[in-house]
């Protein structure tokens, strides 16, 4: 093994405990001996840290905890690798004749832990603060008194050890020699008050008081204008906000006391302290700030001699002055840290005592979550939103809001009080203050709210800004996808087609990429569009319409999907009809239209070839040359128009169509009765051609060495070729069709599903790697006892109001119905007949239900679209066949073999039935034929995995039975078995230790593999197209834009589904 590979694995396994190691000013126990000449010391201590991990159950979610183990375990390796043992070596946690000694011993313990406190929780019903979950008790190995409370081997009488689900009196009842108290929960404890609306925004309550404070003050200058905050008198009255913060942080310190009372008993002396010191040096500013104030009164001061006279007038100084300046002090450094955010990521990151001990005032100290920002570039165009934002809100609050009411509030003020007859609710307010406050209460309630408005305009503009320059509404509708179609290959190249490595060689190969782009776009795009098919969301006609033909090349243009093209030789034939001069006038016309001359072109050329293809006899092809000379030389002489009677051509499209629709048909090439009806088809065009449309075409049919009839032989032996075949298909759609294609597909999710497509190729992405160079990934899915595919009684059992699922559903989706029954090739008689064919009819509803079926589908896509891109790897012009499938590549098994493998090896699909088990030997009808249901997946998909919690009834030495609890995996082998895989001890049943969904997530964790996990419901499903781009979203796990804080966890679309 290379000596980077190994050095690479060790960074990345032990990243968290050379972390957690310097957190708590440990010397890490990994010591590599020097006289070791090989990895294998390396490799000892990966495969101990990940045996620890293999076999510690939910212990493995407190991942400190895992550290605290291998820490004590490390050291007892090295002393065994170091030969530093004069002894044999005796395992802390040995039992005789055991073979699960490490998991009775070590793990077993800490899972009691885990179970007893769920058994607290009472499944959620009780306060969060009466027990603890896995971050509280993970949250105890982040300080150094595990070590002296737990040791090691674990003391069982530690306080960690305790049991909360006893009383005090139990205790005392069972064992009096052992006095310890439950460990307290660690983690925050939320009051719910409504005060947490300024607890937890405080900072945002606070700028928008003293801003409203200080506008109201400038505002009531004489001037009213904001240039009145340098005048002395006005500046010294906005002083008084920072009066007002220090009234908003006593509250902010009092509630911090308040609020977090619950958990007061759980905080360190610490942090004590800071809450307490805090309360009280709130105390002090909200005392001295107005003292020094008062006094600061007979000493006037403006903003231009504050700061001209600050080093030459130190003296005269307001003692005000220098109070605000020190109580900004703490503000300014926090504004420096912000505006030097390294500087900041590397103090927080930093495991000093010193550093420490100084930030200890701002922040708790925490193991996790330390110097977790945005880089500064995001931090940038984060802060000129909010200051653009915020200046325009100010801005709109003084002079709209504020300004206009302080002439009227004025004059009120200065009104005498009149005399009521109604009964006056406050009489011995003076200045009219009650009419005052009527007024201002809605400007204020105005001005606290309007934020809201002002951020939804600029997250508005922004956002369209953002999007359009991200291309986000590049193609939204059909017509718009037909417009940019012709880019859509070369998009597609940017961004999933894989590099050539150096600059230089792409730009020498860059007309040939194109065309290479184009080819492999058009196996991507059929193999979507036969997916859509596949799904029941178009019929055979739009497939044949939006499909691109596999005999690609056979043309000199590129072959666009003939949704494109459709109405186009139609719409040609009517333009030579109508013209009767020039020939420049009709190819100026064809020319406006790219993909009428594209449908031209390619049904000349296409047909020519079909023509060949029949012809057996060499005199029957020189007829053709001719013909075909004939055009070609007159067109090149622009004097086609001349030459030819073009308003015939509709005459001669009629019999190619008679001709393509016989040939169609024909099944059986040495069929007679065919061959001579479609040599009196051939013979009819060529006279049409040579006398109704040529001019001078007369001679052309003469041939004296002619032996036999025109056209007596033919060749048959191309009608069983699925390309040609493709081809006449092809060429006929393109003839026949004069309505626009406009509106195909009919299906409204067919037309989602392939604008957003297109459209997402435009936007920015990073370059899809080789599939063997990709990250490789796991899907996870759990699963309990939903549907996993509907039965026959299930489709056709009737509810209160007489309709059945298969009703509900032909009736939701009429069209998707009738494409089934187009697909299937049956016509059903009536409900009775449907029955025959249920095998087919059910997993049609299955799919369009909220069954695991569904599920498993859409994620099995990944591994199909992996097998089609690991061939384009391999192959520079993937050739398919119509169908699209991976048997159909052209270009040897060993390659799709390969890529078989390698897309086994990059995605692995993991359903955690957890009652899997039980189903398998159930006698209930139900849940065997849901285990049947779940064999039959794993038979159909090989590379599905099923993970399940196995309950095995154990013996024990004093003769009793226990249950003991397995997990296992297993996949589908042959036609009607399954065959287990691994099977992993577990100290307990993981679903009693909290919510049955995640638990039976976290059990099958460890049967996942690759570097990446994606979690998935049972409602969620997958598309091909979306599967096709999975290596460009692993990708931004190691993009570079991020830099060194590279992404843990990606959001990405999901379609989710309700039954």
């Amino acid at each position: 093994i290379q000596r980077d590979t190994v050095d690479h694995l060790m960074k990345k396994v032990f990243q968290n405990y050379i972390s957690w190691c310097r957190y708590l000013h440990l010397e890490s126990n990994i010591k590599i001996p020097h006289d070791a000449s090989t990895q294998q010391p390396e490799l000892l201590y990966i495969g101990l840290y990940l045996l620890i991990w293999g076999e510690a159950s939910n212990v493995r979610f407190m991942p400190e905890c895992l550290c605290y183990i291998f820490h004590h375990m490390a050291r007892d390796l090295y002393d065994i690798i170091s030969d530093r043992r004069e002894e044999s070596f005796d395992p802390p946690f040995r039992r005789e004749g055991s073979d699960d000694a490490f998991l009775q011993l070590v793990i077993q313990p800490i899972y009691n832990v885990i179970h007893n406190e769920a058994t607290m929780s009472k499944r959620g019903t009780v306060s969060h603060s009466k027990w603890r979950n896995y971050d509280d008790l993970n949250e105890y190995f982040w300080s150094k008194k595990c070590f002296k409370q737990l040791g090691w081997p674990m003391d069982p009488a530690s306080d960690f050890f305790a049991d909360p689900t006893k009383t005090k009196n139990d205790i005392e009842r069972h064992d009096h020699s052992m006095s310890r108290r439950r460990m307290s929960k660690t983690n925050f404890v939320e009051v719910r008050t409504f005060l947490h609306l300024f607890r937890s925004f405080d900072r945002m309550w606070a700028f928008f008081i003293l801003a409203f404070q200080a506008m109201v003050i400038i505002a009531w200058s004489p001037s009213g204008s904001l240039s009145a905050i340098f005048e002395p008198a006005v500046f010294r009255n906005v002083m008084t906000i920072f009066i007002t913060a220090a009234f908003l942080n006593f509250l902010q310190a009092t509630l911090e006391i308040v609020l977090n009372w619950k958990a007061w008993r759980s905080l360190v002396c610490s942090q004590m302290i800071r809450h307490v010191l805090k309360f009280v040096v709130a105390i002090g500013w909200l005392i001295i700030l107005p003292v020094t104030y008062s006094s600061s009164i007979q000493n006037p001061t403006g903003l231009i001699k504050f700061f001209s006279n600050w080093i030459g007038n130190f003296q005269s100084q307001s003692i005000y002055n220098f109070a605000v300046a020190l109580y900004m002090l703490p503000n300014i450094f926090s504004a420096l840290f912000f505006i030097f955010l390294p500087m900041r990521r590397a103090l927080e990151r930093s495991n000093s005592r010193i550093v420490r001990f100084l930030l200890w005032w701002t922040q708790p100290k925490l193991y996790v979550a330390r110097g977790m920002y945005e880089d500064t570039c995001s931090l940038l165009k984060y802060t000129t939103f909010w200051i653009l934002l915020l200046i325009c809100k100010l801005a709109f609050s003084y002079y709209v809001e504020i300004s206009p009411l302080v002439g009227p509030t004025r004059t009120i003020m200065f009104l005498g009080r009149g005399k009521y007859i109604w009964h006056e609710f406050f009489p011995y307010l003076q200045h009219n203050l009650g009419v005052v406050f009527t007024i201002w209460a809605p400007i204020v309630m105005v001005y606290l709210m309007d934020t809201q408005i002002w951020y939804a305009i600029f997250s508005t503009i922004c956002g369209g800004v953002n999007g359009a320059f991200s291309r986000l509404g590049e193609i939204r509708t059909l017509g718009m996808l037909r417009s940019r179609f012709e880019a859509i290959p070369t998009a597609f190249g940017k961004h999933l087609v894989p590099g050539h490595g150096s600059q230089p060689k792409r730009r020498e190969r860059e007309k040939e990429d194109k065309n290479l782009h184009i080819d492999k776009f058009s196996d991507i795009w059929n193999a979507f569009i036969i997916s859509l098919r596949d799904e029941d969301l178009i019929n055979n006609r739009e497939r044949d319409l939006l499909i691109v033909p596999s005999s690609a090349g056979d043309t000199s243009v590129f072959q666009w999907p003939p949704f494109l093209l459709a109405s186009k030789i139609p719409m040609a034939l009517d333009m030579a009809k109508s013209v009767k001069k020039r020939d420049e006038e009709l190819r100026k016309r064809i020319n406006q239209d790219p993909y009428t001359f594209y449908a031209v072109i390619e049904c000349y050329e296409t047909l020519l070839n079909i023509l060949y293809s029949l012809m057996a006899e060499t005199s029957d092809k020189k007829v053709v040359d001719r013909i075909r000379e004939s055009l070609e030389d007159s067109i090149e002489r622009q004097s086609l128009v001349r030459e030819f009677r073009l308003d015939e051509l509709p005459q001669l499209s009629a019999k190619f169509d008679k001709l393509l629709t016989l040939l169609l048909k024909t099944e059986e090439e040495h069929d007679t009765t065919i061959k001579t009806q479609i040599a009196n088809l051939l013979q009819d065009t060529m006279e049409i051609i040579t006398q109704d449309i040529m001019k001078n075409g007369q001679g052309i049919l003469k041939d004296e060495n002619r032996d036999n009839q025109l056209f007596a032989n033919l060749n048959l032996d191309s009608i069983k070729d699925e390309a040609w075949r493709e081809k006449c298909v092809r060429l006929q759609l393109l003839l026949t069709t004069k309505e626009s294609a406009i509106y195909v597909p009919t299906n409204l999710e067919a037309r989602r599903r392939i604008t957003f497509f297109a459209n997402s190729l435009f936007m920015k992405m990073p370059r899809a790697p080789q599939v063997r160079s990709m990250m490789s990934f796991s899907v996870l899915t759990p699963y309990f006892k939903e549907e996993v595919l509907f039965s026959t009684e299930d489709l056709h059992k009737k509810n209160e109001d007489g309709i059945s699922i298969l009703f509900y559903l032909r009736k939701i989706y009429p069209d998707e119905w009738k494409n089934c029954l187009e697909r299937i090739k049956f016509v059903p008689k009536d409900e009775e007949s449907l029955k025959s064919r249920m095998d087919e009819i059910s997993p049609w509803a299955s799919y369009r239900g909220q069954t695991l079926t569904r599920t498993v589908r859409g994620m099995m896509y990944y591994r199909r679209a992996l097998e089609i891109q690991c061939i384009q790897d391999k192959i520079d012009i993937a050739k398919l066949d119509r169908q699209r499938t991976t048997t159909s590549y052209q270009e040897g098994g060993n390659i799709v073999d390969m890529a078989l493998a390698i897309a086994d090896i990059k995605f692995t699909y993991v359903v955690s039935c957890q009652v899997y088990g039980m189903q398998k030997v159930s006698k209930n009808l139900k849940d065997k034929a849901c285990y049947l249901n779940i064999l039959n997946l794993m038979i159909m998909y090989p590379s599905l995995r099923i993970a399940y919690i196995d309950e095995v009834e154990a013996p024990t030495k004093n003769g009793t039975t226990e249950k003991t609890y397995y997990s296992v995996l297993v996949k589908g082998v042959g036609e009607k078995y399954d065959e287990e895989i691994y099977r992993i001890k577990l100290p307990g049943k993981p679903t009693d230790i909290g919510e049955g969904k995640p638990e039976n997530q976290n059990h099958a964790i460890i049967f996942t593999r690759g570097e990446a996990l994606q979690a998935i419901d049972m409602n969620q499903d997958n598309y091909l197209e979306e599967a096709f781009k999975m290596r460009n979203v692993l990708e931004e796990f190691g993009s570079d834009k991020y830099g060194k804080s590279k992404p843990t966890i990606l959001g990405l679309r999901e379609h989710i589904f309700t039954g």
